[in-house]
Formats: C-alpha cells, sequence, structure tokens
C-alpha cells in the first residue's frame, strides 16, 4: 500500500521490505501480522507478533487470549494466532466451529457469547486466517493499526475489529466493546507492538536500501 506518492523508489522499498519480511517471518505466527506502507518518503512497517523484551510474544496476550464484555456480550479473542485457555474457557452450548464442546475457543481466533434464556450460546467471529491489518488513520500513520478478521458462512458474515493503538509507554487491554450491524464487533488495546519502525528516505539513490539493511541487519 503507497500513501503520498507512487515513485518507483518508494516500490522498490516496499518489495524489498516485503521480501525480507517473508524471510524473517517464514514459518511463523508473525508472518500474518505484517503491515508496511510509504508516506512521503518515509517507510512504516508494523510486525505485532515480533518480540522484545518486555513483551517477548508482541502484540499476542500472554494468558492466551484478550476478554471484554459490553451489553450482555463477551468477547474473547487473541491477535496473530489462535486462542489457548488455561483458566477462563467460554462454555456453551454451540461451539461446533471453534473447538467444539471440550475445547471451546481453541479453534478459532475470536468469540463471542451471549445469554439467550439462561444458557451461553456461543457464535465465532474470527480467525487467524481471514485477518487483514490496516492504518486507523490514513493521515496519521504513527497513530496504529487496525486488525480485522471474520468468520462468514451461509447463514451470517461477522467481524471483529481490534483497534491497537501505539503506546510507546505500556499496555492497556480492551475496556469497551461495540456491536456494528448485526455480527460485528469492534473494540481497542493500547500496545508498544502498535507502534511503527519508521525509516526515512533521502532522495533517490541507493539511501532506501542502506537504511532497510541496517535497521533489519542484512547484509547481501
Amino acid at each position: 500500500m503507497t500513501i503520498g506518492g507512487n515513485s518507483l523508489t518508494a516500490r522498490l522499498l516496499v518489495l524489498v521490505v516485503v521480501t525480507i519480511l517473508h524471510r524473517v517471518s517464514l514459518n511463523s505466527v508473525s508472518a500474518s501480522c505484517e503491515f508496511s506502507i510509504v508516506d512521503h518518503n518515509k517507510l512504516y512497517n508494523y510486525s505485532l507478533a515480533s518480540p522484545s523484551s518486555k513483551f517477548p510474544h508482541g502484540v499476542l496476550s500472554e494468558d492466551g487470549f484478550y476478554k471484554v464484555a459490553g451489553n450482555g456480550t463477551v468477547l474473547w479473542f487473541q491477535l496473530c494466532d489462535g486462542m489457548i485457555f488455561n483458566h477462563d474457557r467460554p462454555t456453551c452450548l454451540d461451539c461446533t466451529d471453534c473447538g467444539g464442546p471440550s475445547r471451546c475457543g481453541m479453534g478459532c481466533s475470536a468469540l463471542v457469547t451471549n445469554s439467550i434464556g439462561g444458557y451461553h450460546v456461543c457464535r465465532t467471529v474470527g480467525f487467524a486466517t481471514s485477518m487483514s491489518i490496516n492504518l486507523i488513520d490514513t493521515r496519521r500513520p504513527h497513530m496504529g493499526v487496525v486488525v480485522v478478521m471474520s468468520n462468514r458462512s451461509p447463514m451470517y458474515n461477522c467481524s471483529v475489529s481490534v483497534s491497537v493503538l501505539c503506546d510507546l509507554v505500556g499496555v492497556q487491554g480492551p475496556q469497551t466493546l461495540e456491536k456494528v450491524g448485526i455480527c460485528g464487533y469492534a473494540t481497542q488495546l493500547s500496545h508498544p507492538s502498535g507502534c511503527a519502525r519508521i525509516v526515512s528516505a533521502h532522495g533517490n539513490g541507493w539511501g532506501w536500501f542502506g537504511g532497510i539493511m541496517t535497521l533489519y541487519g542484512f547484509h547481501f
């Protein structure tokens, strides 16, 4: 995706970065959690699952899932991977496409439950394989990204949007849950993984590539 410029250098830069990230992330969960854009001679690269000293799993919840509730609905989700439950596992009447009764929640990446007639009814709203990433605000790429997961079937089309706000100081998990349409849900969290690595380009020469090689430690 290119914003604010379509020079040949910018296009070549994106191609090189995508190739490098593919090599780094091959056979890794982070392969589906990379997103890069070029805006006004700057490359913004988001790597949500990349480890750091404080967050060895990147944006992934160390509990194996995030949980947020609102208006009688509970949403469980994990970013960049499927959910894992060692505690607080959802119990539902129908969990056939997300692990079944014995492993409910462990066969998908996002699940909602609603209490209907005194029973908890589950609905799968997202899989990691359906995940897409985009900017929260194209005019302010440093703000963070929004991760969208979905589950589409002949009966219903469901989705969940999770905004990952850039916060270099710390982490705040999801606090609010909004319902969008019939089967759409939205929430947000703050995390350092929502902050981009930024590379600036000066001129149209090989400075682009030198900056990339320095940033990722590659040598050809």
